[in-house]
């Protein structure tokens, strides 16, 4: 069998299985394996999966993924994040939609500390859902926030994806984290209006609630303090060069620990909890990364990467038309695929040629993150969605996956906004990083 065809072949295989809810990092492991073996040897297969796995997880670059885990689980468990949608409630929650802008906002603040979209909106669920239904929101509108919300996680440094991105690529993670920064805030502010805009097309479906004094508004801002010294010690670290990530991922779990430790608001079990879910979450992006290691190498193999290269290069268009073809294929495999498996996947096929149009890869970076963002809130993977409607069933049972999915929609559009204002205008993205060199 020629190499492209066998490519074309077990690409095939790997989608069929996609579908059969196999874990995506079995199944790309498995297709590599079986096709790399079959090009070459079965020696060399065993070879492959060996050094891949082993690689994946004694990597001193992807060591920062457990920890930023860590320092997002322990503050989950020790109640920041509580605090930071009182915060954000007491600053918006008295005008019409106002608690939905503050779940957003404190999304934003909590994927600081987190970095996991999945993580962000199932803690946003159980402190956001039972106070927007406690004043007659909509479903579609309460779940919808939360499940956008949560994808801001991805943007918002720290940030797994882009971590992963920075080590594929071979840029600096610092500078993929400081380049975070101004896009997540541009997105917040955008989810704001579209919260707005349907809140003052349709009032009911996001009533005011209570308003504060501004001395209960300024107590309230206590809330943002822990969130607050974590991510300038760690961002801030990077920025300065005082830390390498690895260096300031360690520095934010002991300052999350001993903040948590000090206030008396973490409990052994907690700590316990946060362990085992930091493992099991750890294990399976390590392993989704091996098996990335694995199918591509397999790819490499069929010069499938290299001939797509070729083609997309051979295009008789200029380079923002071929960029944007890129980010359409992007936008349709986002919705089919977790953005993890998706970026590994299709970084090695589109960097080089991204490169040779003359793109900063650091903007590259965050433009795909954004695209893939849009992924986790759309069917059929929609992984945001399926969080917040599993956990939504314990305490909001009427929410439904369709009202989840309809609740998106303006939130989709806010993002195609997003990214198209960053397409015109690159260096929102550009400028912190640049003041770092």
């Amino acid at each position: 069998m020629a190499p492209t065809i066998a490519g074309l072949v077990g690409t095939g295989v790997m989608l069929l299985l996609f579908m059969t809810r196999m874990p995506v990092a079995y199944v790309m492991t498995l297709v590599g394996f079986v096709g790399f073996s079959l090009l070459t040897s079965f020696k060399g297969g065993f070879n492959l999966l060996s050094h891949s796995i082993y690689d994946a997880f004694s990597s001193y670059s992807l060591a920062t993924i457990p920890l930023f885990i860590l320092m997002g689980q322990l503050a989950f468990n020790s109640g920041i994040s509580r605090r930071l949608y009182s915060t954000a409630y007491h600053f918006l929650g008295h005008i019409r939609g106002g608690l939905a802008m503050a779940t957003v906002t404190a999304c934003t603040a909590f994927g600081a500390v987190c970095g996991s979209s999945p993580a962000t909106a199932a803690t946003m669920t159980t402190v956001g859902i039972p106070e927007m239904k406690r004043y007659g929101y909509a479903n579609s509108l309460a779940a919808g926030a939360v499940a956008s919300g949560g994808g801001l996680g991805m943007v918002m440094p720290p940030s797994v994806v882009l971590i992963i991105y920075g080590v594929l690529t071979e840029q600096s993670i610092g500078a993929l984290f400081v380049s975070g920064i101004l896009p997540a805030l541009l997105l917040t502010v955008l989810f704001i209006a579209a919260i707005a805009i349907q809140c003052w097309i349709r009032p009911d479906l996001g009533p005011a609630g209570e308003s504060f004094t501004w001395a209960e508004k300024l107590r309230s801002l206590v809330g943002l303090v822990d969130t607050l010294l974590i991510f300038l010690l760690v961002i801030g670290g990077m920025f300065l060069g005082w830390f390498t990530p690895n260096e300031a991922a360690s520095i934010g779990v002991l300052g999350v620990l001993a903040i948590s430790v000090v206030k008396r608001q973490l409990s052994w079990k907690a700590f316990v909890n946060s362990c085992y879910e930091t493992l099991r979450t750890s294990c399976m992006v390590l392993f989704l990364v091996a098996g990335a290691g694995v199918f591509g190498k397999f790819l490499a193999v069929t010069r499938i990467p290299f001939n797509v290269a070729t083609w997309v290069s051979s295009f008789d268009m200029p380079a923002f038309a071929v960029m944007a073809l890129i980010i359409a294929l992007y936008f349709l495999g986002g919705c089919f695929m977790d953005a993890l498996a998706l970026i590994m996947l299709t970084i090695p096929v589109f960097f080089p040629v991204v490169s040779n149009l003359g793109y900063d890869p650091i903007w590259f970076g965050i433009i795909i993150v954004l695209v893939t963002q849009i992924g986790v809130i759309t069917p059929p993977v929609g992984i945001n969605v399926y969080v917040v409607y599993g956990m939504a069933q314990k305490i909001a049972p009427g929410i439904t996956l369709e009202s989840i999915f309809k609740g998106i929609l303006p939130f989709l559009a806010a993002i195609i906004v997003g990214i198209a204002l960053l397409f015109v205008f690159p260096q929102i993205i550009l400028f912190l990083p640049g003041l770092m060199y």
